[in-house]
Order: C-alpha cells, then structure tokens, then sequence
C-alpha cells in the first residue's frame, strides 16, 4: 500500500483527473481543467474578405459554445472573423461532414455560402476527405461543395424559397417585392431564403447605398422574426452587378455568399438581370448561376488559407 501511495504521488495531475471517478462531481478533476485549459488548433481562411475560424471537432474534441464565438470573435482582444466554422462529423450516414456557424456575436446561423468553400477547401488540405465532391449537412439541409481543378469551389445552395412563412417574413402573400416602413419611409425591397433570410434593395449608387443606415434597422426590423441580411444592389448590366451586404450579426462585411446568391435570384426573378452573371463584392467577385424556380443556385469563387493556430478553451 505504501508503494502505491508513493506512486500515486508521482502520476502526472492530469493523469488523475482522468482516473478519478465520477468525473463531473471530482474536484480534483475540475481544479485540473481549470489549470490545464484545452488547447486547440485552428485555421484563418477568408472568402473574399469574408473571414472565418475554422475549428476541426472531427479529429479534435470539444464543447464549443455561444460565448466562445463571441470572444474569440473579437477583433481586439480575441482572434477576429465574421463567421465561426465548426467542421464536424455528421449526423446523416448520407452526407460527409456536419456544418456549423456561429456569427462573431455568439448567435448561430442556418447558412453561409462563403464560408461553405471555405469549409471544402479546409477538409481537403487537412485530408479529412479525398474527395472533389462533398455533400455536407447544414442548420438548413444539405448543400453539395464542388472543388474544381482551377482551385475555385463550386457551391449547390439549393433553390431559393420565397413562401414568406419559410423566410421567415411577415407578409400577406407572397410577391416578388414588398414594402416595409422604416422611420417612416416605406422602403421596396426583395425577401428570399437561401437557407437564411434575406432582404435585397435594389440602389443607384453602391458607394453612397445607405448601408450602415438602414441595415441594422432592416435587420432587427419586427417583420422579420428571425432578424435577416440585408443586401444593397446596383445593377450595372444583364450580366453584372454590384452588391454589399449587411450580415445578420455580423454587420457590414466584405462580402457574402449567400447574400450574393439572394441578390442574383433577386434580380432574375424581377427581370432586371439574366443567368450567368456576376457579382462584384468589396472583396472580390462571385459567379452565380440560377435556372429559374425550382433550380438551384450555384455559386463559385475562391477560399483561402491565412494562418494556422491555437487557442485556449
């Protein structure tokens, strides 16, 4: 008995933690986590400025809550990024991976199609898969990433839904344009879903568009429950357009995919543009293509690794 204690006292503190029992009422367990906080690795990437963590929970494990997207999402004391990314296993024996979001305020998201390439792109490199093709199962379904010999990532968004119940919208019946009064004013605009709510305002002028004016109160607006983006969108041809977007927790950001996708389905539905086309974000350019109702959108463009790291939980 003596020689155990004696052993006993030169197992490592993390060591007993582990052979302690039962764990969540172990003291000495919980005085471990507290001196021993886990470490995990991460990845910057960004989607045309749109930047993300990227966290891997396949082959790594942990928790990971609201109020650590919150804090690692601040851009002075924490790491910075629009959108969180968790990459997990799946839930679904037919899809590859489970993909979550959270924004930079701690809220979880349905959907983000620049993120989504991101998340291909990230599998790929840290050999989670071998394949090209990946089906991968979101808060809203399923989407269909496409990496493609050029290095750009092609995204299956699904089709749009414009029933404003599944928006989620208020609204009488269904149209193509609304009016919703702010301070006011009575403000047109478009409201589709691309797996996450959105509002699209057709402008004149992209540089002076009332972004930081109106998108807030757009988004926080009592006719969309679930908040929503909202986009702000100069046509400059049948065949291109400029856009930027207001993100849903997230604020005004350098560019957004599915916002990019609204916009298009938008401005094809109303006639004012035709499939192909582009869409010129501040950070760079997207290619989205739309058959009509009932087809989905595809959206291709890049994903890019910054750095790689490590944080504590």
């Amino acid at each position: 008995m003596a020689v155990l204690l004696r052993y006993w006292s030169t197992v490592p503190r993390l060591l007993k933690c582990v052979v302690a029992k039962p764990w969540p009422s172990c003291s000495l367990a919980k005085a471990c986590c507290r001196s021993n906080p886990m470490l995990l690795r991460f990845t910057k990437m960004h989607g045309l400025g749109n930047d993300f963590m990227v966290l891997d929970l396949v082959s790594q494990h942990a928790h990971i809550l609201p109020k650590h997207a919150k804090q690692w999402g601040d851009r002075h004391t924490g790491i910075g990024f629009d959108q969180l990314l968790l990459v997990e296993a799946p839930n679904n024996p037919d899809v590859d991976f489970r993909y979550r979001i959270f924004n930079s305020d701690g809220s979880e998201v349905e959907q983000c199609g620049n993120g989504a390439r991101c998340f291909a792109r990230f599998v790929l490199d840290k050999r989670l898969t071998a394949k090209k093709q990946i089906r991968v199962e979101t808060k809203s379904g399923i989407i269909e990433l496409d990496i493609r010999s050029d290095g750009q990532i092609s995204v299956d968004m699904g089709p749009p839904r414009f029933v404003p119940e599944e928006i989620p919208f208020e609204a009488a019946e269904q149209a193509t344009r609304y009016n919703v009064e702010v301070d006011g004013q009575n403000i047109e605009l478009a409201a589709v879903s691309m797996g996450n709510p959105h509002a699209v305002l057709r402008v004149d002028d992209i540089n002076n568009a009332p972004v930081h004016e109106l998108g807030p109160k757009i988004e926080h607006h009592p006719r969309f429950p679930a908040r929503v983006n909202v986009g702000f969108l100069h046509v400059v041809d049948r065949q291109r357009a400029q856009l930027r977007v207001w993100e849903r927790g997230a604020g005004e950001t350098q560019a957004c995919g599915t916002g990019a996708c609204a916009a298009a389905v938008a401005a094809i539905s109303q006639g004012w543009m035709d499939s192909p086309l582009l869409i010129d974000l501040p950070g760079g350019r997207l290619s989205i293509e739309w058959a009509g109702p009932g087809h989905s959108v595809m959206m291709t463009g890049p994903a890019v690794r910054v750095y790689e790291g490590q944080v504590r939980l």
